[in-house]
């Protein structure tokens, strides 16, 4: 038997999903417009987050943990790394 709270509760997990779903297509979107490199990969690395938000509201908080180090951390700091040795080879 349903009760209300708990109808409620599948209400307000529906809406968080679909507003998190909402800001990763955006941000993904916006990382693709960006003139700006710096610009995209920040959006790239709010892409990560909402993805791992994502996956702790799905309930799989290793898969967030995981996705959380790698898409919104680890990836956005290489593209950086490159970024300003790239353009540190364009200086000298």
């Amino acid at each position: 038997m349903i009760t209300g709270g708990t109808c409620r509760m599948i209400d307000i997990t529906v809406i968080l999903s679909i507003l998190v779903v909402c800001g990763m297509v955006i941000s993904a979107i916006l990382a693709c417009h960006f003139e700006n490199l710096l610009s995209a990969v920040i959006a790239l690395s709010a892409t990560g987050l909402f993805a791992a938000a994502e996956f702790l509201i799905l309930q799989a908080p290793d898969v967030a943990i995981s996705e959380a180090a790698v898409g919104a951390a680890l990836t956005p700091l290489i593209f950086i790394v490159t970024l300003k040795k790239i353009k540190g080879g364009k200086d000298k």
